[in-house]
């Protein structure tokens, strides 16, 4: 069959774009940020638009960082239209490919195996592509890049770096000329899981480009990297052996459920627990809700900054926004549960034992572990657990779980959700963190 073809499509400023588009905008010639105006001038701006990149605005940057002779448009956050268009955009891709050779990478990201649709389409993969992209911004207005690669490392290495340097916003790339007008780029950081810790321990080995690493002997890249030197020392190669065929059958051995929130405003070590209950709750209503149960509990807290160790991590160029030090812990349960009680229980022993009652907390995050159908084959027993009970209360989850989906999240509350320190409420009319546009 030969080599094989591989589409890797982004939507430009994904955000901002569909945001222009929903305005009868063009993305490419208006001025337009997406971010939070009812935050402070900190706030950071989740896109800009191509236009605004043009005059050295840089995305991700925060409200107050944008030159104040630029004029724009400032666009709120709406996440649930975001996903929304996303989902649009994916029917695009279906008009020309099958399910089973689309691989949605992110929200605005997508790799397709097109080899076996360009007899069918009677065209090169690269005119396919173009094609592809051309239909995206005809049917749903959202300008696209472009990478064209013969395994799914070259396609991404395509687009992040040859077509986002391209006049035409199309790269194309194989082994060969990969080798060629790669090896010697830099920062090596622009490649594909490449980021700063590891291209500090590369450069602490005289490493600073991909031929360098290519050329390397291995066994000290080993030694620093362990199992990730592998694929690193395949990429530097521009080799890939994954498929999309061993993405579509790939099956996770466990499974977690997840839930984090950055403060605004740090919080002292009972108000951070509030808030973790919360996730609690809500976690254990998705539990419910998917007929599962979790194996264990753990949590992971980042306190606040103090002065001499954002001055020491500023002196060392690593200064993170999002905290200093933190603080982690972790329970498993007698067995497999859905109750918020023992859930609780297990995860306050664990935040006793762990958290600093000194020092203000800054992020906080929770999940459940070891996620498994409820009655599941193998699911360790309780011989003292109450079934009855735990049934009870998986009812009474179920009847919550109804009413939210008909009426929205906020439609049940308990007394700590009217708290001050609660977060649930402004957390339910929000997605990955970011206000959703529509009502909780």
């Amino acid at each position: 069959m030969g080599e094989r073809q591989y589409l890797c499509i982004d939507l430009k400023s994904f955000y901002a774009s569909v945001e222009c588009a929903d305005r009868g905008l063009d993305p490419m010639t208006t001025n337009l940020v997406v971010a939070d105006g009812t935050r402070t001038e900190k706030t950071i701006c989740l896109a800009v638009s191509p236009s605004m990149k043009a005059l050295g605005v840089r995305n991700r940057c925060r409200v107050f960082e944008i030159p104040k002779g630029i004029p724009y448009t400032m666009a709120p956050p709406r996440m649930a239209r975001y996903i929304q268009k996303s989902a649009e955009i994916y029917g695009t891709y279906l008009r020309w490919v099958g399910k089973e050779d689309v691989h949605v990478y992110s929200i605005d990201e997508a790799f397709l195996d097109v080899t076996p649709y360009l007899d069918l389409y009677g065209m090169g993969a690269r005119e396919l592509g173009e094609r592809i992209r051309e239909d995206v911004v005809a049917r749903n207005g959202i300008p696209a890049t472009c990478g064209l690669g013969t395994n799914l490392y070259l396609a991404k290495v395509a687009l992040d770096i040859t077509a986002k340097h391209s006049p035409g916003f199309f790269g194309e790339l194989d082994e060969e000329s990969y080798r060629q007008t790669l090896w010697n780029h830099r920062p090596i950081t622009d490649f594909w899981r490449v980021g700063p810790g590891i291209a500090r321990r590369l450069s602490e080995l005289g490493i600073h480009t991909m031929g360098e690493l290519a050329l390397a002997a291995p066994e000290p890249v080993y030694e620093v990297l362990g199992r990730d030197a592998e694929i690193l020392i395949d990429h530097a190669w521009g080799q890939e052996p994954c498929t999309m065929a061993d993405i579509k059958g790939y099956r996770s051995r466990s499974r977690m459920y997840t839930s984090a929130q950055v403060f605004g405003c740090d919080k002292d070590f009972d108000n951070a627990w509030l808030v973790v209950k919360e996730m609690l709750d809500d976690l254990s209503l998705r539990l419910v809700d998917e007929g599962e149960v979790a194996g264990g509990v753990s949590f992971w807290v980042g306190y606040a900054l103090t002065a001499e160790e954002r001055d020491r991590m500023r002196r060392a160029g690593n200064l993170r926004f999002y905290g200093g030090p933190g603080a982690s812990g972790a329970r498993r349960l007698a067995s497999p549960t859905s109750s918020l009680r023992e859930l609780r229980e297990a995860a306050r022993a664990a935040w006793d034992e762990g958290v600093s009652r000194e020092r203000p907390v800054h992020r906080v995050g929770v999940s459940l572990t070891e996620v498994a159908p409820l009655g599941a084959a193998g699911t360790q027993l309780d011989l003292f657990a109450d079934e009855g009970a735990r049934e009870r209360e998986r009812t009474r989850q179920r009847a919550i779980n109804d009413i939210k989906r008909k009426f929205g999240k906020n439609a049940v509350l308990k007394g700590i959700d009217l708290l001050p320190g609660a977060t649930a409420r402004e957390r339910h009319a929000q997605i990955g963190g970011h206000r959703s546009g529509e009502g909780a």
